[in-house]
């Protein structure tokens, strides 16, 4: 199994174990009395299952399973691998910073940090389907 695959598997182990803290603190925040952010992390319990968890799952895995580009680079590009690991894990952590913060306070700055969030991961998906493209083919 390649690094890349090794890295994007067990960082996805680790969001899926926080997305689900992430769900308790939402489901206790009324009876428990948490404080009032808890109640801004519901979009950051879907982001870290979806983007953290699933996405890097499937990312990881189709980069170690999918047919072989060519001999010499069997996986596309090891650089481009690890730029959407970067992409994607930068902008999710962004986005979980500035989404309860920007519930809370809502200000242009933290807006514009969402707005990052959003670019980054965006950018980090397009850069995968560049890098798999290739590989997607009839035998």
């Amino acid at each position: 199994m390649p690094p890349i695959t090794r890295t994007f598997i067990k960082t996805g182990l680790l969001y899926f174990v926080t997305a689900l803290l992430t769900s308790l603190l939402v489901a206790g925040y009324t009876p428990l009395g948490l404080p009032v952010w808890v109640a801004g992390l519901s979009p950051v319990y879907f982001h870290l299952f979806m983007v953290g968890w699933v996405t890097q799952l499937i990312i990881g895995v189709a980069y170690w399973m999918f047919p072989k580009y060519t001999k010499a680079q069997p996986r596309g590009s090891d650089a481009l691998a690890w730029s959407v690991y970067g992409l994607l894990n930068s902008g999710l952590i962004l986005r979980a910073v500035a989404e309860p913060v920007q519930s809370m306070q809502p200000t242009p700055l933290w807006g514009w940090m969402l707005v990052l969030a959003a670019l980054l991961q965006w950018v980090g998906g397009v850069i995968f389907v560049v890098n798999t493209w290739p590989r997607v083919k009839e035998r």
